[in-house]
């Protein structure tokens, strides 16, 4: 039930969710309001979420042959807005039914 792949997902989904928070909620009220707070709130979180994203996936690199083939995209999606959401939609639901 909770295996690697599992937390993997987990993982991609909220690191994926704190950056679309931090881009399209927390830098415009940082620049058009004014107001530094929510970048601050969300920042660290984000980073520690992006971090666990990164070592995850080459943790799985070495056990799983699609992470082999794939591995590029994968690290490219956690950097492109709803890059995440992407991949879970397109290529981890089928590996992880």
């Amino acid at each position: 039930m909770f295996s690697l792949f599992n937390i993997f997902r987990f993982i991609a989904f909220l690191e994926g969710l704190s950056y679309i928070l931090l881009l399209f909620i927390a830098t415009p009220v940082k620049y058009f309001a004014d107001d530094p707070e929510y970048v601050k709130m969300l920042g660290m979180p984000h980073g520690i979420l992006f971090m666990l994203y990164i070592i995850l996936a080459f943790m799985l690199k070495q056990e799983n042959s699609w992470f082999k083939d794939n591995f590029k995209m994968v690290l490219l999606a956690s950097i492109i807005p709803f890059g995440t959401f992407y991949l879970d939609h397109k290529h981890f639901r089928k590996i992880a039914n």
